[in-house]
């Protein structure tokens, strides 16, 4: 793997960043939007860990989530509906050094992008994936999405939608090579932080699903779990989370979970009340794609254009050669 030029550069001094270092734009999501506390969190994991800005990657899709790069002061891509992991992907095979982040939402994620979502799970590379489920199309104003609730009327359902609500846990935990699987919600930001943080440091395809509120779409939908602590179920283990003595307070409804089950961690995942928050299933052992595909070689324009040249080759019928099976196909 070539060596990036920023780290061949002799540093006179020690960098440290502060947390205005990762603060971009002003954000525009509405007061009260989940996705302010998920930036929160992650802008200090960046700042905890030190993350060079000009190493870290924040990819999106489309939604109010997938606004996420421009309020990172990283590099970022805007990408298009549905196609967030196939670009952070090839973020990742040409530069695996690079600390890559994916931003997406429910409707993003398991609609549109649900064929992109399976396979990412499949390849398992080391990308820190944060699904911002608030259970609607937010950003075009109020649609029912794949993980709305049974009866939830909406611009598309106006009688309320008829169709089971999608769980983003059970469908990525019955996916080959799955490898971390964890969910949070947008109010208990002490645990949103300690999951991210979990979730960045497994070398792996990490998925977390954030369970957030849509102040304008959906304003009372949590408000049951919001006023009753008992209706959380936080999952401890010394390899999971370990919730500090006032969190615990409060939350006193507790399981003690291993997170390599993965068994129990099914089950776990289909529970809908009490929501289950933690860490599900952790499997250090699946191993990466860039690592099984020898990711990060150098790709001059030499080598490139060699490699066009192949494989034009195998279709190009040349003037004195007759045409052939093989080549007409």
């Amino acid at each position: 793997m070539s060596i990036p030029i920023t780290k061949t550069i002799i540093k006179l001094h020690e960098e440290h960043h502060q947390l205005e270092d990762y603060q971009g734009g002003v954000p525009r999501w509405c007061n009260g939007c989940g996705d302010n506390a998920v930036l929160t969190a992650v802008q200090r994991l960046c700042r905890d860990e030190d993350l060079a800005p000009e190493r870290t990657v924040f990819v999106s899709g489309i939604g109010c989530s997938s606004r996420f790069p421009h309020y990172m002061k990283t590099y970022g891509f805007h990408g298009i509906h549905g196609r967030a992991f196939p670009l952070a992907e090839g973020v990742k095979m040409a530069r695996p050094d690079l600390h890559v982040f994916v931003n997406t939402g429910d409707g993003d994620c398991c609609s549109i992008g649900a064929a992109h979502w399976i396979h990412a799970l499949r390849y398992n590379m080391n990308i820190t994936v944060i699904l911002h489920d608030n259970h609607v199309y937010g950003l075009t104003k109020k649609q029912a999405s794949p993980t709305s609730p049974i009866g939830f009327k909406s611009n598309t359902t106006p009688r309320g939608a008829v169709l089971e609500a999608l769980n983003p846990l059970t469908v990525t935990l019955g996916v080959s090579n799955v490898s971390f699987v964890a969910q949070g919600v947008d109010w208990m930001p002490e645990l949103l932080y300690d999951i991210i943080s979990k979730a960045f440091h497994h070398r792996g395809f990490s998925f977390v699903r954030i369970i957030q509120r849509c102040p304008e779409w959906l304003p009372k939908m949590f408000e049951p779990w919001l006023q009753d602590p008992g209706r959380t179920l936080l999952l401890t283990h010394e390899n999971g989370l370990r919730p500090s003595a006032d969190t615990s307070r409060i939350y006193r409804n507790q399981r003690e979970h291993d997170p390599l089950n993965i068994h129990a961690a099914r089950e776990i995942a289909s529970l809908g009340d009490p929501i289950p928050v933690g860490i599900l299933y952790q499997n250090p052992a699946v191993p990466c794609y860039e690592d099984l595909r020898g990711a990060g070689k150098p790709r001059t324009p030499d080598v490139i254009r060699a490699g066009l040249e192949a494989e034009l080759d195998k279709v190009t019928i040349w003037p004195d050669q007759e045409p052939t099976l093989a080549n007409a196909a």
